[in-house]
């Protein structure tokens, strides 16, 4: 291994983003953020869009103040949100902000595609993608409805970190794991699929090439380098969807895992060589998306820590502000007592979060949860309970045996529903590490620079240089019941 590189990795989130500098020396991996920046909708004429010139902007701005620092970097990577695209016209420009996922217009699209254009099913056996209503592909049948002009005079599609990368490199690439979000890219061949795409009036050649991570995009263009004081830095696609590059750091020894990436949403899945595609996965609404090293993401969504942030909102001073005084608390009350099912439709965007848990638990007959205290319990004990319920499909879908779960992002944080988790799955838990998504960034980079091989590799080495803590299973027998009792209110399959 090298002596040192440092690696350049933009992590977009749908709120805000941040410039990070990567370093690998002596086989441990270190994170300085460079700069963070908050991420605005724009909402004008009835739409949402991204500012992607913001977003370039502090790019560029980040990377000024690197090289004014005099920080060597070997490579830049970007990792975004999924499903969203940037419009790039004939004349090199792009056609307006890019629409972003919130946006209403798709709110009764995916029904009307699926009633009308290609099936249901059709769509599932060939792409594998959980039904979403912003999944890319009724984005651009409701755009194409709208009669959207962006999209009307598009001569290049660009998902948001291949726009980004175009930008800095005059090059246009399709990156594998984003371009899997979209519910238009057919896993078996590994490329955008052409029915699903003329259903919406497109055509292979609208989008770039397809490249897999670790990718060379191109270098920074001459506009880019005077702009930066910056040479000719070599822009790598990473897993250009920030969920890819997070599961790619996860610290495990062999392929025997399940992972968690816990935060606002919690993604819960397994990494195998090939898509699951079943009438099983169909019927769960499991998803695959793109990994890296040809790996295929199997997941579902499972609502996170959404529940607790809303309900924070809504206490204000009634409850602390820091989240391991509300843990506390919630320790201190009776297990099991309320328990909701956190993916129920009610708790997507209620007015009022705490009124729709104490609804619920009152129509299926519980004892309604009164204070922070018992609410937080009440959210941990379910989401715990939710997350057996999600792992029991993984071990009947999986073709190894699953003998730990890495619970990684913010949320493995949480010593509590941490431990919770690990009592209610039954199975040892692994928590971190927290910079998941910046530390896939980072490592991809590094295996394009030949610092690292392969996926082990960096996994090798993530595991080496990060604090980790391990939760062993406890209390079988009131979890087990616990579950039972979970399953008979929520009466989920």
């Amino acid at each position: 291994m090298e002596t040192e590189k440092n690696f350049f990795a933009v992590d977009l989130g749908a709120t805000s983003g941040r410039t990070i500098v990567g370093s690998i020396k002596d086989g441990k991996v270190n994170l300085e953020e460079i700069t963070r920046f908050p991420n605005n909708l724009i909402e004008v004429g009835g739409h949402f869009f991204w500012d992607i010139y913001a977003l370039y902007n502090e790019i560029i701005r980040g990377l000024r103040f690197v090289a004014q620092k005099g920080i060597k970097i070997s490579s830049i990577g970007i990792d975004t949100w999924g499903v969203d695209v940037v419009c790039i016209g004939e004349d090199g420009q792009i056609n307006g902000q890019p629409m972003a996922y919130r946006d209403p217009c798709t709110f009764k699209a995916m029904d009307d595609y699926l009633n009308h254009i290609v099936d249901r099913e059709e769509v599932y056996q060939t792409t594998g993608i959980q039904f979403l209503n912003f999944n890319t592909l009724f984005q651009l049948y409701a755009m194409r409805r709208q009669g959207n002009v962006a999209l009307r005079n598009a001569q290049k599609i660009l998902f948001i970190p291949d726009a980004l990368s175009w930008m800095l490199t005059g090059n246009a690439v399709c990156e594998y794991t984003i371009a899997s979000t979209s519910q238009m890219l057919d896993p078996r061949t590994g490329d955008l699929d052409e029915r699903l795409l003329n259903s919406v009036g497109l055509a292979r050649h609208h989008f770039g090439r397809m490249v897999s991570p670790g990718t060379q995009v191109g270098v920074l263009t001459s506009e880019v380098q005077r702009q930066t004081g910056l040479g000719p830095v070599p822009v790598i696609a990473v897993a250009g969807h920030d969920t890819g590059s997070a599961v790619a750091a996860v610290p495990a020894q062999d392929e025997k895992f399940a992972y968690l990436s816990s935060g606002t949403w919690s993604l819960m899945g397994i990494e195998t060589p090939e898509a699951i595609i079943s009438k099983l996965s169909f019927e769960r609404n499991f998803t695959n998306e793109g990994g890296i090293d040809g790996t295929t993401r199997f997941l579902k969504n499972i609502c996170g820590m959404w529940l607790l942030e809303r309900c924070r909102k809504e206490w204000g001073d009634s409850a602390p502000a820091e989240y391991p005084k509300i843990i506390e608390a919630a320790t201190k009350q009776e297990a099991f007592r309320s328990l909701i099912n956190p993916d129920d439709p009610v708790f997507a965007n209620p007015s009022n979060m705490q009124d729709a848990i104490q609804v619920y638990c009152r129509r299926t007959g519980q004892v309604v949860p009164e204070g922070y205290a018992a609410v937080a319990r009440c959210i941990f004990d379910s989401l715990a309970l939710r997350y057996r319920q999600v792992f029991g499909y993984l071990k009947e879908m999986a073709s190894f045996d699953i003998e730990r779960l890495h619970v990684i992002g913010g949320g493995s944080r949480n010593e509590l529903l941490n431990q919770f988790t690990a009592n209610a799955c039954g199975v040892e838990v692994v928590a971190g590490p927290q910079e998941c998504t910046a530390l896939g960034n980072v490592m991809m980079q590094a295996a394009a620079a030949g610092v690292v091989k392969n996926i082990w590799d960096m996994r090798r080495v993530i595991n080496d240089g990060i604090e980790l803590k391990v939760y062993q299973p406890t209390d079988k027998q009131q979890w087990d019941a616990a579950y039972e009792k979970y399953l008979a209110v929520t009466k989920t399959k």
